[in-house]
């Protein structure tokens, strides 16, 4: 096995970030645009893995019981008792104790998601702002409802070239790049009031509460947005406040939300111009184009101080990588890959010892994984027309794209100094086995340690609660932009930038949960750590929106 897997240094515990935002030079541009060329292409590969469970526990039947056929596969007891436990075998499954410590105590069921970005363009600068509002269901019955706001700058360009094989008819090809930073704050509010023994129950009484506490926030933000005299704008309140029914107008946000994000994207389009005429009294009438793919790589760091509950005085750092992309004509393809990391400490303590520079004593570290791939019916499309070098572009589109997701989690408390140290450590980049690649593969930790097996890898094998889930989500889009541009021409090659655009992007995304939730109990004989039907998280349905 190889040694353990560690974390990029660009996510560094306590909000501490290597600095690498030095601007982006010309040859710093280029190399920007050609990563984003490799980013398309490496999205091509993308794929969710697949429950190949049916095959694997027919082969391994048909190994074990040769003469017995399909009636010892039916049973389930064909595994010897004196074997090692195979994580990777779904009929491997040893018996699960009541209140299992390893079980995770809750999953997330569902989440829906609203987004509007607004981009606008000066020259090579964009400016963009975005408003997200995210309802959460969770197998407790407790509900959460998240709105974050964000603005962030940055530079842009792009360049573009004819197709040799369609000069005649204006085809041409370009590729575009930006380098974004932005910021943002927001709150998390949780809606657990109702609370039973029917975790069922709860769920779809607190599920109505935040929806209707979600409408009167959006009622007074139409309020506040009105324009005219201010007694309307109060008018329009008081109604607003007949909706909400007993719930607090007044409540805090439960969680404080802080966010920073760094994004590197870009994209390549086909497009076609169309002239009239011959020689001198050739005309230009103007261009259509087809966005063809698109591709980004972020990173976030978001910082979360609880306020009320049981993690009421936490502050927790989450650092967040991601790549994705989308593209195609007609029928849309997307995929994405990301990988987070969560480290909570004691506010109080983190912040004295911030202050004072003492090391930091983390309670908790959480890895998750996610992939997605997906497709659909969709097009972004734009026409232009010409006047000299200035051009005139609108463009727009839309469509609705189903995918899967597949989600690992490894939630690894800290609850002595060791281990917290041993965290700490790996995180900051000191001792043996510092943090400077990939992170850990939570799947991983199922599988029997070797002896070149690494501190951080041991403690996730014996103390991580390991977790996968599977969802299926369907994202309706729509975009609409406008641009007024200036190209210079050199043979094929053309320069080209916007003297002035706006860009708006709506997206609606909803994610349920499917499949079967497992979680893998503790280790058994041989080390291995077998997946397990994941009780608090089946206990529960999502309750469609």
């Amino acid at each position: 096995m190889r040694a353990a897997r560690s974390l990029p240094a660009r996510w560094q515990a306590g909000g501490t970030r290597i600095s690498r935002d030095r601007g982006v030079a010309g040859t710093e541009y280029a190399a920007m645009i050609l990563v984003v060329a490799m980013i398309i292409a490496a999205l091509v590969g993308l794929s969710v893995p697949q429950d190949e469970a049916t095959g694997l526990k027919a082969a391994v039947c048909r190994v074990i019981h040769p003469l017995d056929g399909a009636d010892a596969c039916a049973d389930g007891d064909y595994r010897d008792p004196d074997e090692p436990y195979d994580p990777d075998n779904p009929r491997d499954v040893p018996d699960v104790p009541e209140n299992d410590p390893f079980e995770p105590a809750k999953c997330l069921l569902s989440e829906d998601q609203t987004k509007t970005t607004v981009v606008v363009q000066i020259l090579f600068i964009k400016i963009s702002g975005s408003e997200t509002v995210k309802i959460q269901q969770w197998s407790d019955g407790t509900v959460t409802m998240e709105r974050m706001s964000e603005v962030g700058g940055g530079v842009t360009a792009s360049i573009s070239a004819g197709i040799p094989g369609l000069k005649d008819w204006g085809g041409s090809a370009s590729l575009s790049g930006s380098y974004m930073k932005g910021s943002g704050s927001g709150g998390q509010w949780v809606f657990d009031k109702n609370k039973s023994d029917d975790p069922q129950a709860d769920l779809e009484a607190n599920l109505a509460d935040a929806k209707k506490f979600a409408d009167f926030l959006k009622d007074v933000q139409d309020c506040n947005n009105r324009p005219g005299r201010s007694e309307l704008q109060m008018i329009c309140g008081y109604h607003a406040n007949k909706k909400k029914g007993d719930l607090d107008p007044d409540r805090a946000p439960d969680v404080d939300i802080t966010k920073t994000t760094t994004e590197l994207s870009g994209g390549l389009s086909l497009g076609k111009s169309f002239t009239k005429g011959k020689g001198d009294d050739k005309k230009d009438l103007g261009s259509i184009s087809t966005d063809l793919l698109s591709a980004s790589m972020t990173e976030d760091v978001v910082v979360m101080r609880t306020k009320t509950g049981s993690d009421a005085g936490k502050v927790t750092f989450v650092y967040t990588f991601s790549v994705g992309g989308q593209g195609g004509e007609g029928v849309q393809g997307k995929g994405s890959k990301m990988q987070q990391v969560a480290v909570t400490y004691d506010a109080a303590a983190y912040d004295a010892e911030d202050k004072n520079g003492d090391p930091h004593h983390p309670q908790k570290m959480t890895i998750t994984t996610s992939e997605e791939v997906g497709d659909g019916g969709g097009i972004k499309v734009g026409a232009g027309a010409n006047a000299g070098p200035v051009t005139i572009d609108v463009g727009g589109g839309g469509g609705t794209i189903h995918s899967t997701i597949h989600t690992e989690t490894a939630e690894l408390p800290l609850d002595n100094d060791g281990d917290s140290t041993l965290v700490e450590d790996w995180l900051r980049g000191r001792g043996d086995f510092p943090a400077s690649d990939a992170l850990p593969n939570p799947s991983d930790a199922t599988k029997p340690l070797t002896d070149d097996a690494g501190p951080l890898e041991t403690l996730l094998h014996d103390k991580a609660k390991l977790s996968r889930l599977d969802y299926t989500a369907n994202t309706d889009w729509w975009n609409a932009s406008l641009g007024i541009g200036f190209g210079i021409s050199a043979g094929q090659v053309t320069m080209g930038f916007k003297l002035f655009g706006i860009d708006i992007t709506h997206e609606e995304k909803n994610q349920t949960i499917t499949g079967d939730p497992t979680y893998a109990t503790g280790p058994q004989k041989g080390g291995g750590r077998p997946w397990v039907e994941w009780k608090n998280c089946t206990r529960t349905k999502p309750i469609p929106t």
